[in-house]
C-alpha cells in the first residue's frame, strides 16, 4: 500500500511541477524519476550487479531513445522535406478529395487505424504528423482534435491486433499461438469501437488550439500554408506519399515475414524483407526518397539545411521521450506493478480481472507490452476458472489485456510525449486531451468484450 501511495504522490507531484511551476517537462520527468526511485527504496549507488537509481533511470533513458531515437530524427526530418516542398498539402487535398472534408478527425483516425496494424503507434505517428498538420490546415481542424483522433486510431490496433508484439505475446501465453487469425480479426472489430470511441473525444477539442503554439506561431503556418498550397511546384501526388507509404509498406511486409503460419517465411527473400522492414532501415529509404524528389520551394535551403533543421526540431522530443522512459524505468524496477496484479486478480470478476491488472500495470509503469506481456503471464492460470478456457474465450481475454493496456497513457509512456510533443500541446492540455482518450477508448472497447464474455461462459 505504501508504494501505491508514493506512485500517486509522484504522478501529482509531475503535474504540479509541469503545470503549475512550468518546469520543463525533460527535467521534472527526470527529477520525479529520482526522487522517486529513492523514495521506492532502490539503492542510491549500484552495488555489483544491484544497479543504482541513476543507472536504472539512464538505463531508461537510454533503451526508450535506442528503440525510438533514430525513428524519430528520421521522422522528423521526412516530415521537414514534407512540409517545406508542398507535399503535405498535396497528400491532404488527394485525400480530401477522396474522403471529403466532412469528418476530417474521422478521415485521421481511419489512416490511424490501418497503419499501426503493421507499425508501432510511436513509429506511425512522428510518420503521419506531417500529413497530419496539413490536413489540419487544409479542412481548418483544430489540431489538437487531429492529433487525438490520429494518436486514439493508432493505439487501437497497436493494443489489439497482431503482428505488434504485445497482442502476439499476450495470444502466446494464452495458448493462441495457432489461433492468431481469430485474434486479428476479433481485434479489428473492437478495435473500430475503440478507435471511433477516440474519434469521438477528439471532437470535443475541433476548436481548441494547441497550449504550445503561441499566437504568433499559428498565424506564421497559416501564413506558410496558404503560400505552398498556391505555389504551381508542389510535387504530385505519387511523390508526395512515397515518403510515407513505402515505409509503410516496407515495414509491413517486414511484419509479415515474421508470422509462423506465413508460408515462405524461412527464404532469403524473408530475411531481406525483414531487413528493410526494420522501421530504422524503411524510413531511411523514405528519407532518401524525399531527398530525391521532394525538393524545397524555398531554393535559398539546401538539403542539408532541411536534414539540419529536422535534427533541430527533433531534439527536444527526443529528450522529453527518453526522460518518460527513465521515470517508467524506475517505476518498473520496484514492486508496485507485482503489488497491483496480485491485487486485482483476487477479485474475482470475470473478464474485468485482466483488463483491471493490465490497465494498473500500464498507468503504473508506462508500457503497454510490459502491461501486456506481464498481464497475460500473471492471468494464464487463471482462465479457465473466468470460464474463459475455450479459443473464443482466451481470445477475449486478449483483447481485454489489450484494452486495459491503453488505459491511461499518461507521463510515463514514450507515447504520451511524442503525441504531446510533436502537437505543441502542453501537459495539462495533453492530460485532458490524449490521456483521457484513452480512458474512454479502453472504457468503450470493454463495452463489446464484457457482454460477449457473458454469452460464451
Amino acid at each position: 500500500m505504501a508504494d501505491l501511495l508514493i506512485l500517486l504522490a509522484l504522478v501529482t507531484g509531475l503535474i504540479l511541477l509541469t503545470a503549475w511551476a512550468r518546469m520543463h517537462p525533460f527535467l521534472a520527468l527526470l527529477l520525479t524519476a529520482l526522487v522517486g526511485g529513492l523514495a521506492f527504496g532502490l539503492p542510491p549507488l549500484t552495488d555489483g550487479d544491484t544497479p543504482g537509481v541513476v543507472a536504472i533511470a539512464t538505463g531508461g533513458f537510454g533503451s526508450t531513445l535506442g528503440g525510438i531515437g533514430i525513428v524519430i530524427i528520421l521522422g522528423t526530418i521526412i516530415g521537414v522535406f514534407l512540409d517545406r516542398s508542398g507535399a503535405a498539402i498535396t497528400m491532404a487535398d488527394a485525400i480530401v478529395r477522396v474522403l471529403g472534408r466532412r469528418f476530417p478527425t474521422l478521415t485521421m483516425s481511419i489512416i490511424g487505424y490501418v497503419v499501426s496494424i503493421p507499425v508501432f503507434c510511436d513509429s506511425g505517428y512522428v510518420i503521419l504528423n506531417s500529413l497530419k498538420e496539413s490536413m489540419a490546415a487544409r479542412t481548418r481542424t483544430s489540431p489538437v482534435a487531429m492529433s487525438v483522433a490520429l494518436a486514439t486510431g493508432l493505439y487501437a490496433t497497436h493494443t489489439l491486433v497482431p503482428p505488434t508484439p504485445g497482442p502476439i505475446a499476450a495470444a502466446g501465453n494464452l495458448g493462441l499461438d495457432a489461433k492468431l487469425g481469430l485474434v486479428m480479426a476479433m481485434g479489428l472489430v473492437v478495435g473500430l469501437v475503440s478507435a471511433g470511441a477516440g474519434t469521438l473525444w477528439a471532437l470535443r477539442f475541433r476548436d481548441v488550439q494547441p497550449d504550445g503554439a503561441s499566437d504568433a506561431e499559428v498565424d506564421r503556418r497559416i501564413a506558410e500554408f496558404e503560400k505552398l498550397a498556391n505555389t504551381v511546384q508542389r510535387p504530385g501526388a505519387a511523390m508526395a506519399f512515397a515518403p510515407i507509404v513505402i515505409p509503410i509498406v516496407l515495414i509491413m511486409l517486414g511484419s509479415a515475414m515474421s508470422l509462423p503460419f506465413l508460408p515462405g517465411t524461412e527464404t532469403t527473400a524473408a530475411d531481406v524483407l525483414r531487413f528493410v522492414g526494420q522501421p530504422v532501415i524503411a524510413l531511411l529509404i523514405g528519407l532518401g526518397i524525399a531527398v530525391a524528389g521532394l525538393r524545397p520551394t524555398n531554393h535559398e535551403k539546401t538539403v542539408t539545411d532541411r536534414v539540419a533543421e529536422g535534427i533541430v526540431d527533433s531534439a527536444p522530443i527526443l529528450l522529453i521521450t527518453g526522460a518518460g522512459g527513465a521515470f517508467g524505468a524506475v517505476i518498473q524496477a520496484t514492486d508496485i506493478g507485482t503489488f497491483l496484479g496480485t491485487e486485482l486478480s483476487a477479485l474475482g470478476i470475470g473478464i474485468m480481472v485482466p483488463f483491471l491488472i493490465a490497465a494498473a500495470l500500464k498507468t503504473a509503469q508506462g508500457s503497454s507490452t510490459v502491461s501486456m506481456v506481464t498481464t497475460s503471464a500473471l492471468v494464464a492460470p487463471l482462465v479457465a476458472d473466468l470460464g474463459l478456457g475455450s479459443d473464443m474465450g482466451r481470445t477475449l481475454v486478449v483483447l481485454a489485456i489489450g484494452l486495459g493496456a491503453m488505459t491511461v497513457s499518461h507521463a510515463n509512456d514514450s507515447y504520451f510525449w511524442v503525441v504531446s510533443q510533436f502537437s505543441k500541446m502542453s501537459v495539462p492540455q495533453a492530460y485532458r486531451a490524449q490521456t483521457m482518450a484513452t480512458l474512454v477508448q479502453g472504457i468503450a472497447g470493454m463495452v463489446v468484450v464484457v457482454p460477449l464474455s457473458l454469452l460464451i461462459a
